[in-house]
């Protein structure tokens, strides 16, 4: 309140202040009235008259008259320069229009100055008691919301062991504030709830039409009240608005494209990750991880990831490509084969990885195909691959490898690879260290050293 008190003591002094400067103002116009001045004065006298006068109007002009002799005061010449001041009416009436130059600078400026203070600190005052009063506002309903949650906790605790409804939910139905209160705790509730009581709680939430509240916020254009929508829709289990999340599946709003994915693999039944058929857009690594998290928490039935290894969606092949690994589904090497043809660069990658880690043999040969025409670090994930399925038919690719590459990180995995086969591997490579056609001891022996490896 000490802020508004100053802003308002501010606004009274600067009407003061106006107040007095446009009196005084009225009191000096008076003092000036049309009149002629006789005067003999040279051209730079002229000049010095009009920077320093300050009751010469802009409009004054200054014209040589002759006067008639018997005008003449004793001792005068019979022509001078004489400065005539002809000022307009309007300008006497209103001296906030008075114009009196100052060194170039007018009293308009100063007065413009102060409307200008004026309108922006009554501006800044208004703007504080709407913060104010809003801030008030909102935590006045922070505490009756807390005190809300608290009371219905304790209605819906006594409505699952009971048989009735409670006529204060009826009450509660009837405010709108009441009734988001009352969806927020009945969500929170059906969090810890399995079987008869989380059936109820849902029969509950229908009784009260609070459904149609939460369909109501999923088709709302506003994209908050959609987020709040989907949420309250996948938790209460509701598939009535499942046609308007697909749609904001390829949404530019990241977060409301999220709260899609999340709300449909609640909502999708049998199959979660149906959705992955129609998405369109990129599917970020923090949206994979929040995804798979929600499977393993909620205890979802996991699909078969490789119905989507052949998606037009780079990034939805990727997390197929993960979740086959993660789920170890041994029966997608079909499907890992096929995608290590694909375009991308990162995809093949990756696919090369998951065929490592779940010893698809099957793919040995299209690597080996491909190493030639890969890049650098597809090469590399390559023959670490064949050193996590070692394969002695592999041998003398490998041994060609070691051979004709000259980056040490390459010879290095080729080794790697070569010894993971076992006495086979390790008989070629002691045979290699003795040949003389090349030195192979330091690469070698830096493989087979047990106190790095």
């Amino acid at each position: 309140m000490k802020v508004i008190y100053f802003f308002i003591s501010t606004i009274i002094s600067l009407l003061l202040i106006g107040s007095g400067t446009q009196h005084m103002m009225s009191s000096l116009r008076k003092d000036l009235t049309p009149r002629t001045h006789n005067l003999g004065l040279t051209i730079y006298d002229r000049q010095f008259l009009s920077i320093f006068r300050t009751d010469i109007y802009p409009d004054t002009t200054i014209t040589d008259i002759i006067l008639p002799a018997e005008e003449m005061q004793p001792g005068q010449s019979l022509s001078a320069d004489t400065v005539k001041q002809e000022p307009s009416s309007a300008r006497q009436q209103n001296p906030w229009l008075w114009q009196v130059n100052y060194f170039g600078k007018s009293f308009k400026l100063v007065n413009a100055l102060i409307i200008t203070i004026i309108i922006s600190t009554a501006t800044m005052i208004i703007l504080l008691i709407i913060i104010l009063l809003n801030r008030t506002r909102m935590e006045r309903e922070q505490k009756l919301r807390q005190f809300l949650l608290e009371k219905y906790q304790s209605l819906i605790v006594e409505y699952l062991y009971g048989d009735t409804v409670s006529d204060e939910f009826l009450k509660i139905a009837s405010d709108r504030f009441r009734r988001q209160v009352l969806i927020d705790q009945i969500i929170d509730v059906s969090i810890n709830l399995k079987g008869d009581s989380e059936e109820k709680l849902s029969n509950l939430y229908n009784q009260l039409g609070l459904r149609n509240d939460s369909i109501r916020k999923a088709y709302s254009r506003k994209w908050h009240f959609k987020v709040k929508g989907f949420r309250e829709l996948a938790f209460m289990n509701i598939r009535d608005a499942n046609e308007e999340i697909y749609k904001a599946l390829n949404s530019i709003n990241e977060i409301l494209r999220m709260e899609a994915q999340i709300a449909l693999v609640r909502l999708s039944g049998e199959n979660p990750f149906v959705f992955l058929s129609h998405l369109k857009r990129p599917f970020s690594i923090y949206e994979q991880i929040t995804l798979h998290e929600l499977l393993v928490q909620h205890n979802l039935p996991v699909p078969a990831f490789r119905e989507w290894l052949d998606s037009p969606n780079p990034t939805v092949i990727m997390f197929a490509l993960r979740m086959v690994r993660e789920f170890k589904q041994q029966n997608a090497e079909e499907e890992v084969r096929n995608v290590l043809i694909h375009p991308e660069s990162r995809v093949k990658h990756l696919a090369i990885e998951v065929a490592g880690d779940l010893n698809m043999r099957s793919s040995l040969e299209i690597m080996k195909k491909m190493y030639k025409n890969e890049e650098y670090n597809n090469c590399i994930e390559i023959l670490r691959s064949m050193a996590k399925m070692p394969e002695p038919s592999m041998l003398g690719f490998l041994k060609l490898v070691l051979d004709k590459e000259d980056d040490v990180q390459l010879q290095i995995e080729a080794t790697r690879a070569i010894e993971n086969m076992g006495e086979v591997g390790v008989a070629a490579l002691v045979k290699l260290m003795k040949s003389e056609y090349k030195n192979y001891n330091i690469i070698i022996r830096h493989v087979l050293d047990r106190r790095i490896n």
